[in-house]
């Protein structure tokens, strides 16, 4: 732990099936109430049972932006988690594991902390080693029982006294022997300020779409996206929103580009396998000028891929996604409070401009679980509707696809008496009538063409462009684009421990993508690498391609792990060294 201040992280690791998410759980709840931060990452398999998973919370009493890259304290619930990452416990760390079953390996010089869980329970449930070991870290840590006995009577209240109360015993049993036979950490956790609330990426992008007005939200399951139809179906009652679980992507997409029509605001969310079926819709979206918001929460590809790894591979797939040449609205939060304010603004810019918009997500931000300040959740921001005609005002001649000055139509829900017109794929004249039905008039086509490309002549004044964050003049400018921003955020502190200075141009809208402006800075840095989640490095071959711009240098990493801070500072120390210009960092431990 770092002198001055509280940087604590722990590791669970097991298998599927040993309820990792339990204990997980509760000590998040503990932590928040405390009013610290907390950050998780968990690493785990696409099989319902077995396979390794390796849970990490990191706690701390600042604002945090990343998972970190050290652990304090490592939980051990079966055999293979000791023998992959017992190694990354130095002097100072905690190993806690269960001595009936777990052997360590050689030490690397934290204590080890083995609990004679049979002993202790004269239990032969196999999961009762996790409530035994949440006893243990609460002595480790230096936390009063009484607060994990409280956080036991939530969790297991639904499954009657009885079993809250074996639960208590238990874990109690942990805490008296850690109290007995184990070293405390010399700095116990604190006290933080005020208490805090913690969500999951995909809780905050569907909270945001419900603060933004969504009354129809359709998906199918498709992991990591799942998460958010998950908190849409468990609170559609309340906030009377309608929540379809369909049989494929291709429904999906056109039931919300159907529902949008209505007037209802309406998005889905998959994966990028689920919007590759879901790419011809958003063309139909783009040529009928409905408003609707996709969500591709990235992973491991192409196909199938690494189902539960993560990635930044999908950034060409959205902007190419659907045949032809129209506008969408593209762009990728930095972060699971980013995510939330963002989709407020995303829906009033599509029902302003008519178009589909894709948002672009991926497993870290998505499936981690973060630490949120109540008072900066808005469940009531703005809602900004556009043109959209509600009732019957001047039906005379109403033209649906109007060429206007801004692009941009007035647009009649279905239904209004005198405001008839037709919606369909085919391009159309201003009425609405289908010009590829008879002669295909060139002019016409043109003039539909232009119409919706006017709409985003001027988007760019109504979003703010990218900032430097740190140090004017520094000696490396990192870009990065989406969930990266946190990660370089910390890298950048550990480079300025080794004596770099570096600062980082975060990228959040890819369309509009603010070229001249981004253009300018990057001239202005001395030397420029971009950091991304992929091999072919998408990003940066799309920045060279909107501003002209060639990085000096490239951190990458494909391996379905998330970048740690330390990886990012390793490659920027080999590129200012000049000893390469394209770094990929290596994972030491397998997850």
């Amino acid at each position: 732990m770092a002198l001055g201040k509280f940087d604590f992280a722990m590791g669970i690791g097991g298998e599927a099936g040993q309820g990792i998410a339990t204990p997980g759980d509760i000590f998040a709840r503990i932590i928040v109430r405390r009013g610290l931060h907390l950050s998780t990452y968990n690493a785990y398999q696409s099989i319902i049972r077995g396979g390794h998973i390796f849970l990490t919370l990191r706690i701390c009493d600042r604002e945090i932006f990343s998972h970190g890259d050290k652990l304090d304290l490592l939980l051990c619930l079966n055999q293979d988690t000791m023998n992959r990452h017992q190694r990354l416990i130095g002097p100072g760390g905690r190993v806690l594991y269960n001595s009936d079953t777990v052997k360590p390996g050689e030490s690397s010089g934290g204590d080890l902390c083995p609990i004679p869980v049979g002993e202790l329970t004269q239990s032969r449930n196999r999961l009762i080693q996790n409530t035994v070991a949440m006893g243990a870290v609460m002595s480790l840590t230096g936390l009063d029982f009484e607060v994990l006995e409280e956080s036991l009577q939530l969790r297991f209240a639904r499954q009657g006294q009885q079993v809250v109360e074996e639960n208590v015993k238990v874990a109690r049993a942990g805490f008296d022997y850690a109290q007995a036979n184990f070293r405390a950490f010399g700095q116990p956790m604190p006290q933080g300020g005020k208490p805090l609330a913690v969500w999951s990426g995909n809780e905050a992008i569907a909270m945001g779409g419900a603060a933004a007005g969504v009354k129809f939200y359709a998906a199918y399951p498709m992991s990591p996206a799942s998460g958010i139809l998950h908190w849409m179906a468990s609170n559609a009652r309340n906030l009377g929103i309608m929540v379809r679980q369909v049989e494929d992507e291709i429904s999906v997409s056109n039931m919300v580009i159907g529902a949008a029509h209505t007037g209802v605001r309406s998005m889905c969310a998959t994966s990028g396998g689920g919007f590759a079926l879901m790419s011809e819709a958003v063309g139909s979206a783009g040529m009928m000028e409905i408003p609707v918001v996709f969500i591709d929460v990235q992973r491991a590809g192409p196909s199938t891929g690494v189902p539960t790894k993560t990635e930044q591979g999908d950034l060409w797939q959205a902007l190419g996604a659907s045949q032809g040449d129209f506008e969408r609205l593209i762009v990728a939060p930095h972060n699971a409070l980013d995510a939330f304010n963002t989709m407020p603004e995303l829906f009033n810019l599509t029902d302003k401009l008519q178009c589909p918009a894709i948002l672009l997500s991926d497993l870290l931000i998505s499936e981690g679980r973060y630490s949120v300040d109540p008072g900066d959740i808005d469940m009531h921001p703005s809602i900004e509707r556009g043109q959209l005609i509600t009732e019957p005002v001047s039906p005379n001649g109403y033209l649906r696809y109007q060429d206007t000055e801004s692009g941009v139509s007035p647009r009649a829900i279905p239904g209004i008496e005198g405001y008839v017109h037709v919606v369909a794929t085919d391009e159309h004249d201003e009425d609405s009538t289908l010009i590829s039905d008879e002669f295909t008039n060139p002019h016409k086509r043109r003039m539909m063409v232009e119409k919706r490309g006017r709409k985003f002549l001027d988007l760019q004044s109504l979003i703010a462009p990218p900032q430097l964050e740190g140090p004017e003049g520094a000696e490396v400018t990192l870009v990065g684009w989406g969930s990266t921003h946190g990660t370089i955020k910390e890298a950048i502190q550990l480079l300025a421990d080794r004596g770099v200075t570096a600062n980082q141009l975060a990228i959040k809208w890819i369309v509009p993508f603010h070229g001249d402006h981004v253009n300018r800075l990057l001239t202005q840095a001395r030397r420029v690498i971009v950091v991304e989640n992929s091999y072919s490095g998408q990003f940066a071959r799309y920045l060279r391609s909107e501003t002209g711009f060639a990085a000096h240098g490239h951190i990458r990493k494909y391996d379905g792990e998330p970048f740690m801070p330390h990886h990012i500072a390793d490659g920027v120390m080999e590129q200012v060294a000049d000893r390469t210009g394209h770094y990929v960092p290596y994972q030491e431990v397998v997850v």
